[in-house]
């Protein structure tokens, strides 16, 4: 993936810190593991129904259909695996049901015999890695 510097691009281009640099590359990275996520699922034969679809809630990555299967993916992108898999937060898994439930309501047609939470980690390689029904909403 992309790795931008610091320099006098980001200047002119209205970034005045090297925070604001970081923010503007960890956005790009995350656009970037978001169509690499959405690519491996349409290969593997599942519909996208949604890109950041957003709710008063938050956002959701992506919602993707596979027959009777809806899917609520959360995508992580981060050097490794393991960092990855631990930057999901209890909050996040929250939000993320809020998210999916004020999305069924929206979209009742989404709505399928099994619904789940999946998670796609994106390492700094490309590669996907999908982590099946990843966690469960709390009561």
């Amino acid at each position: 993936m992309v790795q931008p510097e610091w320099g006098k691009d980001q200047l002119s281009a209205g970034l005045r810190t090297r925070r604001q640099v970081r923010g503007a590359a960890s956005h790009v990275r995350g656009l970037q593991a978001e169509q690499a996520a959405m690519a491996w699922l349409l290969k593997g034969g599942w519909t996208i129904l949604g890109h950041r679809a957003r709710t008063r809630w938050g956002e959701i990555d992506l919602v993707a259909r596979q027959d009777d299967l809806l899917a609520f993916c959360e995508v992580k992108c981060r050097p490794s695996y393991v960092e990855a898999a631990e930057s999901l937060t209890r909050h996040q898994m929250r939000r993320l049901a809020n998210a999916a439930t004020a999305l069924c309501a929206a979209h009742p047609d989404w709505v399928c015999g099994q619904m789940r939470f999946d998670v796609l980690l994106v390492t700094a390689d490309g590669t996907v890695h999908h982590i099946v029904d990843a966690f469960r909403p709390e009561a």
